[in-house]
């Protein structure tokens, strides 16, 4: 899926501490901003489900047993569409194809490996991008049907 920037309507970043505290703010930060295009509640509920899983990865995953920062951006496209931006400046990931398998995980016993898989069956499309030491980049998107039409 691909969006114009020249289709860009609003935008909004946020910095926010590695905690898991934070993975709500960002889910209902998300949410809220997004609320303007009109979404369904299915839709709201998919993205807040896929920022969840994002955050909770750059938690987890990116930073591990250290704090750090995690920066969101969410920009809204004409005439429904919103574009997701998870950014970490964590560990990175070496392997993203075997990252993206369903059930790999770095995170040990209690993390179900699901994460990816997750985001992207929420999402319309989904790219990963990242460099061991450098961090990742999650982002995803999602075309919006405003209520009224659905």
């Amino acid at each position: 899926m691909k969006l114009l920037k020249k289709d860009r309507i609003n935008e909004v970043t946020l910095r926010f501490l590695s905690r898991s505290t934070n993975e709500s703010f960002a889910r209902a930060a998300a949410a809220a901003f997004i609320a303007q295009l009109d979404p369904t509640v299915e839709q709201v509920y998919d993205i807040k489900t896929a920022v969840s899983e994002a955050v909770t990865n750059a938690i987890v995953h990116g930073y591990r047993d250290t704090l750090g920062t995690i920066t969101m951006t969410v920009r809204l496209y004409a005439p429904a569409a919103a574009e997701i931006i998870i950014r970490d400046q964590g560990c990175g990931i070496a392997d993203i194809k075997q990252a993206r398998e369903p059930m790999f995980t770095t995170g040990g016993a209690e993390r179900s490996g699901m994460g990816f898989t997750i985001m992207e069956s929420f999402m319309d499309g989904m790219t990963v991008r990242s460099r061991p030491g450098r961090g990742t980049v999650v982002t995803l998107q999602k075309l919006l049907q405003p209520r009224q039409e659905a």
